[in-house]
């Protein structure tokens, strides 16, 4: 167990650090234990220091909300957010907070909504970059180009995993300056991590011992763990073999990169007045279904082309009932909770305005889904009009919609994409006739027109059959890997990373 003269020596090191340079610091704060035990480090550091020198350089507080966090997470971060600010003006600290969110062409519903994005896996995890690391990178890069450098602090510890102590050792090696580390993704960053030889049992041990300089209960935050971990207990270890609540996992409520979330589980379990988050767990493994999934997605990639693996096609994006079938749901659990979840949580936002109008943009400009259906969805489910940012204006809307359907159906009803093909096809003449210069036009036709040129997905099968078929004639290797770089790459470029 980490002693007091330990500790003490430690808020040394944080002082002199802090005093021998201009250099900005920036503290990353997600609310959970680690980043909690070293913005309190740091805070009682300097609150040991004159007023003059606690305040030589601004220190930045920043907390990454992806939107789709734990909603009981994110209520605590938001407060304890709160508190920090409230609490540093008081005591003359040098802490500057900040909430930082993604790009809106980066968002969670965004992507797997608007764009058709296949859930997050381990084979395709697109979401971390987008909702945590860009959001941080872009502050910290920000930070970079008006000050020419900055420290970054984190609360990551080599008892974590044995990657992150190989990682962290890797930096280590490359340090020019005790105890700060190069960043391997920003140039003129340096990382401190003062909790870096810390263990869960010396991180807790710190946080019960030694008060919250801001106000907010550590006790209570132990509370969050042990609310989290399956057997509701939270110990303080005595022993090797005795087992630590350090171990539960906050993050996003949507996360998909488990196969079970067994946090939000154990919340609900351990916490009657936590029942209302049932909604968002079975919203959250429906979408995680790993046996639905496949029927749920086209059997072709975002552009329209095919791939094939183990005799089968790889399929792509969702399909246009699956995301509205979800978008329907996802504003149902949100109006549910706003009317019968905890008075704090009323006005809870699972997907914003802006995500929305987004949304409806890409089903409009990219899928040409000119039948508009997200605003009446929208109505449908919460009885108000959407603010509509984005103006459409069509010829056509939902009734022409039906009409083509009908008729595709009637006249070619073994061609699957008849239908598909032919409201892309009118969409983008539509488009292109409010305009003087027409230039582009057959490039738009031309591409639509591959991408629905299948009968059915046999007859894609067959097709990519033969494309293989050719390739092994001709020795070209065909792997799964890379399919994956092909597709990163295609979803890169659509996305916009």
């Amino acid at each position: 167990m980490i002693t007091k003269k330990e500790i003490q020596d430690t808020y040394k090191i944080v002082q002199r650090l802090y005093l021998e340079d201009e250099i900005p610091w920036v503290i990353g704060y997600s609310g959970g234990k680690d980043s909690t035990a070293t913005l309190q480090l740091v805070w009682l550091a300097l609150s040991q220091l004159s007023v003059k020198e606690r305040n030589h350089k601004i220190i930045h507080v920043i907390s990454t909300d992806t939107l789709v966090e734990s909603p009981v997470i994110a209520k605590w971060v938001e407060n304890s957010l709160t508190f920090i600010e409230t609490e540093a003006q008081k005591q003359n600290m040098p802490f500057k907070k900040h909430r930082l969110t993604p790009e809106i062409n980066d968002t969670f519903w965004v992507n797997l909504l608007g764009r058709g994005y296949p859930y997050p896996r381990v084979t395709m995890r697109w979401c971390t970059d987008r909702l945590k690391i860009k959001p941080s990178n872009k502050f910290v890069q920000d930070v970079v180009s008006k000050y020419g450098e900055a420290i970054l602090l984190l609360g990551t510890r080599k008892a974590e995993s044995k990657n992150r102590a190989q990682n962290m050792e890797y930096y280590e090696k490359m340090r020019v300056r005790n105890y700060l580390s190069p960043n391997g993704s920003i140039q003129n960053e340096l990382v401190f991590s003062p909790l870096e030889n810390w263990s869960d049992d010396d991180v807790w041990y710190y946080l019960l011992q030694y008060k919250n300089p801001w106000g907010y209960s550590n006790k209570d935050l132990m509370g969050l763990y042990r609310g989290a971990s399956a057997d509701a207990e939270c110990p303080i270890v005595m022993s090797s073999d005795t087992p630590s609540c350090g171990k539960s996992r906050f993050g996003c409520w949507m996360c998909t990169m488990v196969e079970k979330d067994k946090s939000m589980e154990a919340m609900i379990m351990n916490d009657s007045q936590k029942e209302w988050m049932m909604s968002l767990l079975e919203f959250r493994n429906e979408i995680g279904d790993i046996k639905k999934d496949r029927q749920r997605r086209d059997f072709r990639k975002m552009k329209g082309n095919v791939f094939l693996y183990n005799g089968r096609l790889v399929h792509g994006p969702y399909k246009k009932e699956i995301r509205e079938s979800w978008l329907k749901k996802l504003l149902e659990v949100q109006e549910h909770i706003n009317k019968n979840g905890p008075e704090e949580f009323r006005n809870l936002s699972l997907i914003t305005d802006e995500e929305l109008n987004k949304i409806r943009q890409i089903w409009l400009e990219e899928k040409h889904e000119f039948e508009d259906r997200l605003p009446k969805i929208y109505q449908e489910v919460t009885g108000r009009k959407l603010n509509l940012k984005h103006h459409f204006r069509s010829a056509y809307n939902d009734k022409e919609w039906e009409v083509l359907k009908n008729v595709c159906l009637e006249e070619e009803p073994e061609e699957e994409l008849a239908f598909e093909l032919s409201y892309r096809l009118l969409d983008i003449e539509n488009r292109f006739s409010t305009l003087q210069k027409r230039k582009g036009i057959y490039n738009s036709l031309e591409s639509e027109i591959k991408k629905c040129f299948y009968k059915n997905e046999e007859d894609a099968e067959n097709y990519a059959f033969k494309k293989l078929k050719r390739k092994k004639e001709m020795g070209v290797s065909f792997d799964l890997k890379a399919i994956r770089e092909e597709e990163r790459a295609e979803w890169e470029e659509d996305g916009g990373a």
